[in-house]
């Protein structure tokens, strides 16, 4: 199986440690964290996702919103350079502990965090990412 991540969602995974939209995203989100931490393969995709689920039934969720996609396209542009590689839909990533390790690296010294600016969760990101990822959900 593989887990369907929208390019943002590739940042997002980096600090999530429990915290999310409502009491059925993050229940959602534990057990997609629990299955990217066991190794499971990344499919890019366009608009929601696996994470995005519990909230696709409102269509005035943010996941179909102009803005979150404008996130994925940053956010797809810089992890492709960073990784050296495309990211379009469709692509496969396997959320290894080297790669998760240098996404985190990059995460924290803002390199790529473009696409993380105007999001409501940033503060919490910063906390995570200062402090070490200390309570992440995704295996480091």
């Amino acid at each position: 199986m593989t887990v369907r991540l929208r390019a943002h969602h590739l940042l997002c995974m980096l600090t999530y440690v429990g915290k999310g939209y409502s009491h059925a995203f993050v229940e959602n989100y534990e057990v997609i964290a629990a299955r990217l931490s066991a190794g499971e393969e990344i499919e890019l995709v366009a608009g929601p996702d696996d994470i995005c689920g519990p909230l696709t039934a409102d269509p005035g969720a943010h996941c179909h919103g102009t803005s979150v996609i404008e996130r994925d396209r940053a956010a797809a542009d810089a992890v492709a350079r960073l990784i050296g590689s495309p990211l379009p839909p469709g692509a496969r990533i396997a959320p290894s502990a080297a790669l998760l390790a240098r996404l985190r690296k990059t995460f924290a010294t803002g390199e790529i965090r473009s696409a993380c600016s105007g999001c409501e969760w940033s503060e919490l990101c910063d906390s995570v990412a200062d402090g070490g990822y200390l309570s992440v959900r995704v295996a480091p």
